[in-house]
């Protein structure tokens, strides 16, 4: 009788019993592994194979969303410098720690031009394997026939009548039926192949048709976002009430051009504001002097030799000219001042644009006059549309319209810092170093101004006239030449989706062999790649279809 022999691992220097030494010689048949040197080539092949999958293309296409958020939450020197500049004043050290970091810059930030470019190499490297492997799919033939077809998820089954066997109506042969068979599934938009004694059809193929798309699409977006930010250009302006603006770089108060934008290409038009309207809530009781609309009323002319067109321009109904559009982006009132000097001299004298604080319009007005002599001036304070007095000496405005204006200011006399150099923000007055002429705390007391009167300043240093009021408004032109590839870009990039998302990728199968009693059986199968609810009532469109075309044999005639 055999030894029975019980096979039994133990690991090793954890068996029982005792140790026995290796034979001499019994390890040299063995060879170690040596796992394969990448090499400098390799590496870069397989960051290539990373960067170029769709993985790590949606994953740079979410980082790309994320980095765009500070630009949404921080403000932006492109769409307004004061405002940063203001930000980081209001908070000292983490502002210049954001600015550093670019966090006031950040659609032209290092990092956030580093994921787009990923992102750019990423769609490219996705986009040229996947389209070689669609067209090799397209040209060849439809994927073999199953030898059993009642294993697929949907599959049908029909028996012909045939005269041979004693029916009523005699169907179609296997040749026949197979021509027949092929017919349908071609008009149900199936790409056939006849063969032997089946046919294999398939469609479908638009689903990655339109993948290819939404991704190539997807790349022009991005070219054209990134030649729209080399050539185009942005600006602003603020026009008085009969002011005119030429497009000339010189003509702007703020200008951003492009990476490569060059002054020669911007287009000769020029705009006059003839009359600013506003309109107020004068009805609701809830929301009563809340603004209702906007209108400048502006004077066109494209080119030196251009009509004038007379235009209505509104806020969100921007004027296109030449290719650039113009927006209204704000309005507030400009009064008008005359500064003269000690030495009666005229110092300062016209509008000056004030910036609204809330919605009744009370603005905060700058006054700068360098020139006056011996001292230079500089005023700073508020204007009240329709100020009304709030006791303690102090006025407030009630209404944004012009029904009290007054002028509320503080003088200053002393170096304002302009013949430096360096640039200043009109909108403020740096007081430090400057001497106190007018203010609520000294005994001259505060300067108010109603339209048409004139203040003296204390000692002799001249006086101030409130010769009225004006409109103004504040326009903001855009140019990007690659705006419009942009949106068409993006329209064919949401065709393509749609097409990958609604379509399906689906074959079928159909066989024809002759029964024992000479009758022709038809089997057909159906898969889908993917999942498909709808794939059943394809099932049952395609039966149909055959029992339409051919006489069926019931289930209840057979033997």
């Amino acid at each position: 009788m055999a030894e029975k022999r019980e096979n039994t691992y133990m690991p090793a220097g954890h068996r029982d019993g005792p140790e026995t030494e290796t034979p001499a010689g019994a390890g040299e048949s063995r060879t170690e592994v040596t796992p394969p040197v990448l090499g400098v080539r390799g590496m870069l092949r397989w960051a290539w194979t990373q960067l170029t999958s769709m993985r790590t293309a949606l994953m740079l296409l979410l980082m790309l969303a994320v980095a765009a958020v500070p630009g949404s939450i921080f403000p932006q020197r492109v769409q307004d410098s004061f405002a940063v500049e203001t930000w980081i004043e209001d908070n000292p050290g983490v502002g210049e720690v954001l600015d550093f970091l670019q966090f006031f810059d950040v659609y032209s930030s290092v990092w956030f031009s580093a994921i787009y470019l990923l992102l750019f190499i990423s769609l490219i490297g996705c986009i040229l394997p996947r389209a070689k492997k669609h067209w090799q799919q397209i040209t060849s033939a439809p994927p073999r026939t199953p030898r059993r077809l009642e294993r697929l998820p949907e599959f049908g089954a029909l028996e012909l009548q045939s005269a041979a066997a004693g029916d009523p109506q005699d169907g179609p042969q296997e040749q026949q039926a197979l021509q027949e068979a092929a017919e349908i599934l071609k008009s149900r938009r199936y790409r056939v192949q006849i063969r032997e004694t089946s046919v294999g059809a398939e469609k479908g193929y638009l689903k990655e048709t339109g993948n290819l798309i939404f991704h190539v699409a997807l790349v022009g977006v991005l070219i054209c976002v990134a030649l729209g930010s080399m050539f185009s250009y942005r600006g602003q302006k603020i026009l008085m009430e009969d002011e005119g603006f030429v497009n000339a770089l010189v003509a702007y108060d703020n200008f951003y051009p492009g990476a490569y934008f060059s002054e020669d290409d911007m287009q000769p038009f020029s705009v006059q504001l003839d009359d600013f309207e506003r309109v107020f809530d004068r009805e609701s009781t809830t929301h009563f002097g809340q603004p209702l609309d906007f209108t400048a009323d502006v004077t066109t002319r494209l080119g030196a030799d251009g009509e004038p067109q007379s235009e209505e321009l509104k806020v969100n109904q921007p004027l296109t000219l030449d290719g650039a559009r113009v927006f209204l982006v704000g309005n507030g009132y400009a009064p008008e001042v005359t500064v003269r000097d000690g030495q009666g001299d005229v110092a300062f004298s016209g509008p000056v644009v004030t910036r609204p604080d809330d919605d009744v319009y009370t603005s905060m007005a700058v006054i700068k006059a360098p020139d006056a002599q011996p001292q230079q001036l500089g005023f700073v304070g508020l204007l009240l549309p329709t100020a009304q007095d709030a006791g303690d000496g102090l006025a407030v405005s009630v209404d944004p319209e012009l029904g009290n204006p007054e002028l509320q200011l503080n003088s200053y006399y002393g170096d304002l810092g302009l013949d430096d150099g360096d640039p200043q923000n009109v909108y403020v007055l740096d007081t430090e170093g400057l001497e106190v002429l007018n203010s609520r705390e000294e005994e001259a007391g505060g300067i108010v101004l109603s339209p048409g009167e004139t203040y003296e300043l204390p000692e002799g240093m001249g006086s101030i006239s409130f010769d009225g009021v004006q409109d103004y408004v504040a326009i903001d032109i855009h140019y990007n030449p690659a705006q419009q590839g942009v949106l068409i870009f993006a329209l064919t990039a949401l065709s393509g989706l749609v097409l990958s998302l609604f379509l399906r990728r689906r074959r079928a199968w159909v066989t024809v062999e002759t029964t024992p009693a000479g009758r022709t059986l038809v089997r057909y199968g159906l898969l889908s790649r993917g999942e498909d609810f709808r794939l059943r009532d394809e099932n049952i469109a395609l039966r149909g279809q055959f029992e339409k075309k051919w006489p069926v044999r019931a289930p209840e005639e057979e033997s």
